[in-house]
């Protein structure tokens, strides 16, 4: 592993939705209290890819790619749950974007072939798409062929809004890679672990990130000019390949109220080696995936990006990343130089074993939140929105949260916004809490009028049924930096509790 990685080295379709997330995350904590035996518990994890044509009314072809995280649930065999994130990279319908959770179940037929059989329910949209509120449902089956710890095969699917226009079946391709998600149980949590190596989803650091686009004279998607600077903000999670390789994922979205509601969602692959031993890294990388939205031409949804960036390093945990490159979307006229400032924050690595640690806590939620949204069009209507939440404790009681929201209801589809933030954690007995947060993002599309940068307080009580299992319930205050949005926020989480062991 690089040292500079590690530094230290109901009846309405909305309402089945939310039901399909609740019973998911239900499962992961039957899957976290499954192993009686040992503090750590490592059952099997997918990283899957897909790929299909849906066909949108009028017979139009939007290319769509699928990305999951399924991570097995012991209690019962063949099945997985997890996050997914769909999107458009090829088509007009550039920032179609949803997100969402998964459940999956898997069988051996004979030999290396097999089955999967899955449903994804998630909110979203964009592209100036019918997609109504912004629910999405895709269940799907799949035929594969084993290939050692990766599989490939075939897809059928049915993708549909049912609050929209969009219902479609079709072929895919798909990309399963198998690989462990090692966590430390809930209940051990204040017991001194070893780590043996990765844990949790297995990145060795993720990058808070700011910067802007100096974009080439172009025309919007409205017919007006595009702007030339576009201010960015975003987060970057990496995991090493040996000892100067790396891949990760990256997700960034504009802060400006003119380019409201462009995001992006790319994987990126690079290479760097110190310069100044314990000090100064340098390195580049390539990224590719999708993005779209706030009337930036994107084409299809396809982006591309290149870059060269320098680190240095602030301690054995952070360093400071300045980055330089270009961004391109091939389909579309978006043309631009960046540049970004990052803060880099080393997790857990390949070879963090030895000297047991107290576990870092470490919080999923899926939930719903609801609130009365203001429109473009001067009205103000309540939506509900899909809430994927993780949390990781620097504390006991303090933790910072990164989070994404996106539309399943209210006729605001293709609506997202994205978080980072922090919060304090306070129990009351064995086992209620209460806790406050503070949240700053980005927001944009399905015709809210939050012109870019938002920031949200909440307050949550709370309790947990077992170590793993949880619920909040909470309510605050979202409003728009430049913008009418100023709403009064109710929210619901079922939350998942593991800990990632941090013995060095």
């Amino acid at each position: 592993m690089p040292r500079s990685l590690a530094f230290r080295l109901p009846a309405r379709p909305a309402a089945r939705a939310v039901a399909s997330l609740l019973l998911a995350a239900a499962a992961t904590a039957h899957a976290a209290d499954g192993d009686e035996g040992g503090a750590i518990v490592a059952p099997a994890a997918h990283a899957r890819i897909t790929f299909e044509r849906v066909k949108f009314p009028g017979n139009e072809k939007v290319g769509l790619v699928g990305t999951s995280y399924l991570i097995d649930v012991p209690a019962v065999e063949g099945l997985s749950i997890g996050p997914g994130v769909y999107g458009a990279i090829t088509g007009r319908r550039g920032g179609f974007f949803t997100v969402g959770g998964e459940v999956a179940w898997r069988k051996r037929l004979v030999g290396p072939l097999g089955v999967e059989i899955g449903y994804f329910v998630g909110g979203g949209g964009g592209g100036s798409a019918p997609q109504g509120g912004g629910l999405m449902l895709r269940p799907h089956a799949d035929l594969v062929w084993a290939l050692g710890s990766h599989a490939v095969g075939l897809s059928v699917s049915q993708v549909s809004f049912p609050n929209g226009d969009i219902k479609s079946t079709q072929l895919g391709l798909v990309l399963n890679i198998s690989d462990e998600f090692r966590f430390v149980r809930p209940d051990r949590l204040d017991q001194p672990i070893g780590s043996g190596g990765r844990a949790g989803i297995g990145f060795d650091r993720i990058q808070l990130v700011t910067g802007f686009y100096r974009t080439r004279r172009a025309t919007a998607l409205d017919g007006s000019a595009l702007p030339r600077t576009i201010g960015m903000v975003g987060i970057r999670a990496e995991q090493a390949w040996g000892p100067h390789a790396y891949w990760g994922v990256e997700a960034m979205g504009a802060g400006q109220r003119d380019v409201a509601g462009y995001a992006e969602y790319l994987g990126t692959v690079g290479y760097e080696s110190e310069v100044v031993p314990h000090s100064v890294t340098l390195g580049g990388r390539i990224a590719l995936g999708m993005g779209g939205g706030g009337r930036i031409p994107v084409g299809g949804g396809l982006l591309a990006k290149a870059s060269l960036y320098g680190v240095l390093r602030l301690g054995d945990d952070f360093g400071l990343a300045l980055e330089g490159g270009i961004v391109s979307a091939p389909k579309g006229d978006l043309r631009a130089a960046s540049a970004t400032a990052s803060l880099v924050w080393a997790l857990d690595g390949p070879r963090s074993a030895g000297t047991p640690a107290r576990p870092t806590r470490t919080e999923f939620s899926l939930g719903v939140e609801r609130y009365d949204a203001a429109r473009k069009d001067g009205s103000t209507r309540p939506i509900d929105a899909a809430v994927l939440k993780g949390d990781r404790y620097l504390t006991p009681n303090l933790y910072l949260t990164g989070q994404v929201h996106a539309a399943v209801t209210g006729g605001a589809g293709g609506y997202a916004s994205a978080y980072i933030g922090g919060g304090w954690r306070q129990p009351i007995g064995s086992r209620a809490h209460v806790a406050a947060e503070m949240l700053a993002g980005v927001a944009g599309g399905g015709g809210i009028d939050s012109r870019g940068a938002v920031i949200q307080p909440m307050v949550y009580a709370g309790y947990q049924f077992t170590p793993a299992f949880g619920l909040r319930v909470g309510a605050g205050r979202i409003r728009a930096l430049d913008g009418p949005l100023n709403a009064t926020v109710l929210s619901a989480l079922l939350t998942v509790t593991y800990g990632v062991s941090s013995g060095v």
